[in-house]
């Protein structure tokens, strides 16, 4: 039997997606770089890697600051749109984070905006783990953004629409108990029929991350639940940021 295809490759490679997702205040995602560079305070030239990097947008933030950033992304087109960004402090690659990348490599890595929990397998949750430890020296630094599963089933809108530069998304959502859907049908004048995009992501808890992290050889230090890095609270905290340790 031939497994479905995997739902995100279609869906990050489409415009519609960043449309949806990314167009948005620079000012912000800054102020959340900004605060989380002054938590854990990088040496100048620090070497880090930013895994699902879309676009860039995260990366070039950090390269701004005078980082050497390394960007990697499965999908083909976001990569090919980041290019035009790069420079001696900044560079992008086609890679999927399951796979090895290499060893030894970074003192931070980074995960945002909820890009983890898309595979079909736990095995494959817990490569991305691996690899991301792999690639970081001893003693590196991983930041992992990920929504907080409690606050997101007790808080789920089942509906609601948007409009964005003329095209209208219907999103709907729903949950079980492994996973969290959201429904996406585009309304585009210039399209014939409407696409439709289906994202499923795990409902991982922190216990659920202190387990993959543990065995891939990571420490938690830390759990954060907003982009203001406010303590984590499992019921009220809309985030869970998680900064680890390569033991």
């Amino acid at each position: 039997m031939i497994p479905a295809p995997e739902w995100f490759r279609e869906w990050f490679d489409s415009p519609y997606y960043h449309k949806l997702y990314f167009e948005r205040n620079r000012q912000e995602a800054t102020a959340f770089i900004h605060q989380l560079l002054a938590i854990l305070k990088p040496p100048a030239g620090a070497q880090m890697l930013d895994v699902a990097c879309g676009r860039g947008r995260h990366s070039r933030i950090l390269a701004d600051e005078g980082f050497d950033v390394t960007g990697i992304d499965l999908a083909p087109s976001s990569i090919a749109y980041a290019r035009q960004f790069r420079n001696d402090h900044l560079d992008f690659f086609v890679h999927d984070m399951r796979q090895i990348l290499c060893t030894n490599c970074f003192d931070y890595a980074f995960n945002f905006f909820t890009s983890f929990g898309y595979f079909r397998t736990q095995r494959e949750h817990e490569n991305s783990i691996r690899s991301i430890s792999l690639a970081l020296k001893k003693e590196g630094v991983f930041v992992l953004d990920y929504l907080n599963s409690r606050y997101t089933k007790d808080h789920l809108i089942p509906h609601s629409e948007k409009l964005i530069d003329g095209v209208a998304y219907d999103l709907t959502r729903w949950f079980d108990e492994r996973h969290f859907y959201k429904k996406i049908k585009v309304s585009d004048k210039q399209l014939a029929a409407p696409p439709e995009y289906t994202e499923r992501i795990a409902r991982f808890s922190p216990d659920d991350f202190s387990g993959m992290l543990t065995r891939g050889g990571l420490s938690i230090r830390q759990m954060y639940g907003s982009y203001a890095l406010e303590p984590f609270d499992i019921i009220q905290s809309p985030r869970l940021i998680i900064i680890a340790i390569k033991k």
